[in-house]
């Protein structure tokens, strides 16, 4: 059963459309001034920015603050 959170804002959006997101609205250098991970800061990528988040709790909460904080264009 699918269970709702409605006081969950970032319910539903995968951490792949969080960093995918991010990544088009600043792109990798600017991340890496904002959230100084080296994931962002030492040749970045994609996937290996989600296998660290996925394995750092503190570094994911960031990246989801961001999201959260930033006015996205759709």
């Amino acid at each position: 059963m699918s269970e709702q959170q409605p006081n969950n804002p970032l319910h539903g959006i995968t951490l792949e459309k969080i960093l995918t997101s991010l990544v088009a609205h600043y792109g990798f250098d600017e991340l890496g001034i904002l959230i100084r991970i080296r994931c962002f800061q030492s040749n970045p990528s994609t996937r290996s920015s989600l296998k660290f988040l996925r394995k750092t709790p503190w570094a994911r909460k960031k990246v989801e603050d961001l999201y959260l904080a930033t006015p996205m264009d759709d």
